[in-house]
């Protein structure tokens, strides 16, 4: 007999699983729960260390560098960490297996290729077969290496097609319309571990040849089963959910989420009416046990708790527009599992101010909490004094 669905049993099972009650077990648990999306730059390391209190820049920079973590685009295009050893999970087992599948993770491509006359599989084998001839042995961003693949294949297209590719396209003022198919191209080719991110450069981040980083023998594993742990993972960090629970994260059309869900057949088990929301069955005896959340925790722009699709389950609704922002998204204050206030940076010189909203004001306790994360925080940004601002 499954414990019932109330919001608390929820939170404290998705709490447990994005190890945010209790102590987190090390750098790949932490960031191989679910992967960590890394925009605003510098995102990863402070949704980490929200999880691992003793994580440095230096230790989370030495991971990249030594290729135990790896930072590549994965989930909806974005930029994402995660553990080496789970290339496969969040790159093969994003992927789509269906050609509708894959433009629908960059549906932003569509104008183009159908003024181009051509399909989204014709335009990446074109980016695949120039990558190695531009990319080997280096290390370019987004807009060099756009430009040089996209310039090596208009030659090869009839007049017609080379006229779209040449003119200016939808995606930036001045970009030749192919240089941005070539941007997305590069998202799918991710995705195939064709090529993944070099640490970053300043303010750049560089791409290098996936062979050329982790060797050349590496070579993608079996994709259903990818996906089938894609799925595991999604229903341990998302659980209970649906199958548009999933298919709402990925950025793929409910009817998709099929080519994952039904990989788990008899390993999944409904805990809600209606047999319509479901977790892994081995997680029954976690989901019955986990244990009450409580503390506070300043999580970035796009933490992945903050992922979950049924955000009335950690912030009233009133809320959410203030959260959950396309654009200048901010941090979220994180009490007992719930939203209960956002907070935004500002780092002048030696000083990290951070002007923290509550949604409802903070007792004495959490204002204790509250200035302790700030002073962690501070301490991750390299600014020996911080201060924090409350806005009611």
């Amino acid at each position: 007999m499954s414990s019932p669905v109330t919001v608390d049993r929820v939170i404290a099972f998705r709490m447990q699983a994005h190890h945010l009650s209790g102590p987190a077990d090390g750098l790949p648990g932490a960031a191989g729960a679910i992967g960590v999306q890394d925009s605003p730059p510098g995102s990863a390391l402070l949704a980490l260390a929200a999880r691992l209190p003793g994580l440095t820049p230096e230790g989370f920079a030495g991971a990249l560098a030594d290729r135990s973590l790896l930072s590549t685009w994965g989930v909806r295009g974005a930029p994402w960490v995660f553990p080496t050893a789970d290339l496969d999970v969040f790159t093969t087992g994003v992927l789509p297996p269906t050609a509708r599948g894959r433009e629908e993770l960059v549906i932003g491509v569509r104008p183009v290729i159908r003024r181009l006359g051509m399909s989204f599989d014709d335009v990446v084998p074109l980016v695949r077969d120039r990558l190695d001839e531009v990319l080997s042995h280096r290390r370019l961003p987004i807009g060099p290496l756009g430009t040089e693949i996209a310039s090596r294949i208009a030659p090869h297209l009839d007049p017609g097609r080379r006229a779209e590719w040449d003119a200016e396209g939808p995606y930036s003022p001045g970009q030749p319309a192919g240089e941005g198919v070539v941007h997305f191209a590069l998202r799918i080719l991710t995705l195939e571990q064709a090529l993944c991110f070099a640490p970053r450069d300043g303010d750049t981040a560089p791409f290098v040849l996936l062979g050329d980083w982790l060797g050349p023998d590496r070579t993608p594993g079996d994709a259903p089963a990818a996906r089938a742990e894609l799925l595991r993972r999604f229903l341990r960090c998302y659980g209970p959910a649906r199958p548009r629970d999933f298919a709402s994260w990925m950025g793929v059309r409910p009817g998709d989420a099929a080519g994952w869900w039904d990989l788990l057949d008899g390993e999944l088990t409904p805990v809600g009416p209606g047999d319509s929301i479901w977790i892994l069955t081995e997680d029954l005896d976690r989901w019955r046990g986990a244990p009450e959340p409580s503390g506070l925790r300043l999580l970035p722009p796009h933490d992945p708790y903050l992922q979950q699709r049924d955000r009335a389950t950690i912030a009233e609704p009133a809320s959410h527009a203030a959260i959950w922002k396309t654009v200048g998204a901010p941090g979220a204050v994180l009490v007992d599992g719930r939203v209960r206030g956002i907070w935004r940076p500002r780092k002048q010189g030696r000083t990290l101010t951070l002007r923290v909203t509550p949604f409802t004001p903070f007792d004495h306790g959490v204002r204790g909490e509250l200035d302790a994360a700030a002073h962690r925080m501070a301490a991750l940004r390299g600014t020996p004094v911080v201060r924090v601002v409350t806005e009611l």
